[in-house]
């Protein structure tokens, strides 16, 4: 009887561990794209970033929190629920800079 609830317990716990994974990685992967959406509009116009962003959200199953477009560059919070939990995530997007920017090494051609 206690062999059979402490199982029982241990198997809650790790579905509701389970639950806030699939709620972080929902949320993370809706505003990396979501941000990546509205920093291609960010040059239209606000609205047209956030909108692309908002259903970009939607569409990845999260509600897009807040948006942010500055120039070029997005800055948008996306919220996933799963059961009981939810995750706020926040993502920016936008051009490289110059400064710092390395260049990609080609790595289809060799030295030889």
């Amino acid at each position: 009887m206690f062999a059979a609830m402490a199982l029982c317990t241990v198997f809650a716990v790790v579905i509701a561990m389970a639950q806030v994974v699939v709620a972080r990685h929902r949320a993370g992967g809706a505003a990396d794209l979501a941000a990546l959406a509205a920093a291609d509009r960010a040059l239209q116009s606000t609205t047209a970033a956030c909108g692309a962003a908002r259903r970009v959200a939607a569409a990845q199953g999260a509600q897009l929190v807040r948006c942010t477009v500055r120039g070029d560059i997005a800055d948008v919070t996306a919220r996933a629920r799963t059961g009981p939990f939810a995750s706020d995530i926040r993502a920016r997007a936008g051009p490289p800079t110059a400064l710092g920017a390395e260049p990609i090494p080609d790595l289809g051609t060799s030295g030889t």
